[in-house]
């Protein structure tokens, strides 16, 4: 199943001190979340009952890429880019190269509950990511390390599969297995 994980919730289905879980929105028995999101971040998450396509989903090793849009705090120049496009060393890993692009804010993307902070003062500007690891906070991480961090982040896709059409807090099943999910 894919579900459109809303700011605030967790990647398990307990709720955890001011955190919801997502068993407020999921009320199926017996599916386990493949590739987790943190509370912070919104957008595309996978479920399965198959222990073994979890496993496959969640490992790097798969090259099965992610699709984040991530609203970063003032306006990165190609320059800065091109850093993530070459890897870039984080306190504990290189990160792999990514492929990133600046973009308007994504067309139909919903508003935030609660809105990122505002300052008149400072620009924010909006980034395409597509990387097939996954590592806690990457993304986040990869945004500070070049001097821009990320605001607001949405995971758009994983593979072919995109949270197109599902609004915050909806799921949807499907069928497949992970050579569905290739883009």
């Amino acid at each position: 199943m894919i579900f459109n994980k809303p700011y605030g919730v967790l990647s398990q289905f307990t709720p955890e001190g001011r955190w919801r879980g997502l068993g407020e929105f999921i009320s199926l028995k017996d599916v386990y979340v493949a590739g987790r999101l943190d509370a912070d971040s919104e957008g595309l998450l996978l479920l399965t009952d198959d222990g073994r396509l979890q496993a496959r989903i969640a490992d790097p090793k798969h090259k099965l890429v992610k699709t984040y849009w991530a609203q970063v705090e003032g306006e990165p120049a190609e320059a800065d880019l091109d850093r993530l496009r070459a890897g870039i060393r984080l306190s504990d890993f290189t990160a792999q190269p990514a492929q990133v692009r600046r973009i308007d804010e994504p067309p139909g993307l919903w508003l935030r509950d609660p809105p990122i902070r505002y300052r008149a003062a400072i620009p924010t500007s909006w980034l395409e990511i597509r990387i097939a690891e996954g590592k806690n906070r990457q993304v986040r991480r990869m945004g500070a390390a070049i001097g821009y961090p990320v605001l607001r982040l949405v995971r758009a896709a994983i593979g072919r599969l995109s949270v197109d059409g599902l609004a915050p807090g909806e799921w949807r099943l499907m069928e497949g297995n992970i050579n569905d999910l290739r883009a």
